[in-house]
């Protein structure tokens, strides 16, 4: 290696090294490194976004490939839906080579999108990670969601009606991208507050972009954000809300308890056919353990990477429980049709 090189890399190490000893930043970097540690990983990706949360992501995933001489990777997504959405993403793919961070830029084709912008943004932005990752054989993507990301999360999901297990899911550090992939979203910073990765990200690379959408009341995302800034003058506590949340979590457990359990002694599964039969016992057992269990069930057969509508679930059961349910109905993907007092559920040919 030359010399210019070396004193490149000797100068980059020095600046990551010097800015863990600042304690704040430490403290934070050793939970990360905790969390990041405590889940198998072959290789990692890490979603840049430029905002102060996902470059503070970007410090901390760099000081541990540093420290565990490791090569990780990093996506910055053009999503094209701001004018100005391709300069920035040249600005922070320039900034963080500068940090000798190396990116790559993920481009999504520019549409025209008036409604769910956000959503549009979102699985988009997912897909692309997503398609990067089979071909580079990542296995974990690191997001920079933190406690204030949680907490907004589960007020948006009360608002749209969310049952128990949707209101929880956000709060699994790890969790799957597609029911049947082998690619997890890590979020290590779960429990952080946003205000400590905005100090982390203005004492490192001290660069960030701001999305005006983050202050555009049209958004609900915005307009919770102000729910739970007046909350918190009222008393609402992140620890107060963890303990809610795990308050839920226990109980959302025991009712995947008996969604196994309905499944196991109330369905057969035949390899043959890859049909699945339901016994007269699986419907007459609690509503949201059916729900659970039914949605569960249509997913497996209907290979589908994301569960059914709830209504869509709700309205079928109910006509499964009434009297006259022998007319054939499809679902996600599947057929389902009664013969004499059972189901069968078989996957729909295209």
């Amino acid at each position: 290696m030359k010399k210019k090189n070396l004193s490149v890399k000797k100068k980059i190490l020095n600046f990551y090294s010097k800015k863990l000893n600042n304690p704040r930043i430490k403290k934070i970097y050793l939970k990360f490194k905790k969390n990041l540690s405590r889940h198998n990983t072959n290789s990692f990706c890490v979603a840049v976004s430029g905002g102060e949360d996902s470059l503070a992501l970007s410090f901390l995933a760099k000081c541990y490939l540093l420290e565990n001489n490791k090569r990780g990777y990093f996506f910055i997504v053009d999503h094209k839906l701001r004018n100005k959405s391709t300069f920035e993403a040249n600005l922070v793919k320039k900034k963080l080579k500068s940090f000798q961070i190396s990116s790559n830029i993920l481009t999504i084709k520019k549409k025209k999108v008036s409604t769910n912008i956000q959503s549009f943004a979102r699985d988009n932005r997912y897909k692309l990670i997503i398609k990067q990752s089979l071909i580079k054989k990542i296995d974990m993507i690191l997001t920079a969601h933190h406690s204030d990301d949680l907490i907004e999360n589960f007020f948006i999901r009360l608002l749209r009606g969310s049952g128990l297990k949707g209101l929880i899911s956000f709060s699994n550090i790890k969790s799957k991208v597609k029911l049947d992939d082998k690619i997890f979203i890590l979020r290590p910073l779960i429990d952080i507050p946003k205000k400590e990765l905005a100090y982390i990200s203005k004492n490192t690379f001290n660069f960030n972009v701001n999305d005006p959408s983050n202050f555009d009341e049209k958004f609900l995302r915005v307009k919770v954000r102000k729910l739970i800034s007046n909350l918190e003058k009222d008393g609402l506590t992140f620890n107060k809300f963890k303990l809610s949340l795990s308050n839920l979590s226990k109980s959302n457990y025991a009712v995947d308890y008996y969604v196994k359990k309905n499944i196991n002694d109330n369905s057969n599964y035949l390899k043959l056919t890859k049909t699945i039969i339901l016994k007269d016992d699986f419907l007459k057992q609690p509503d949201e353990i059916v729900f659970r269990s039914f949605s569960e069930i249509v997913q497996k057969v209907g290979k589908k990477d994301t569960f059914s509508r709830g209504t869509k679930v709700e309205n079928l059961i109910k006509y499964l429980r009434s009297a006259n349910n022998y007319s054939k109905k499809t679902l996600s993907g599947c057929i389902i049709q009664k013969i004499e007092n059972s189901f069968i559920i078989s996957q729909e040919k295209v």
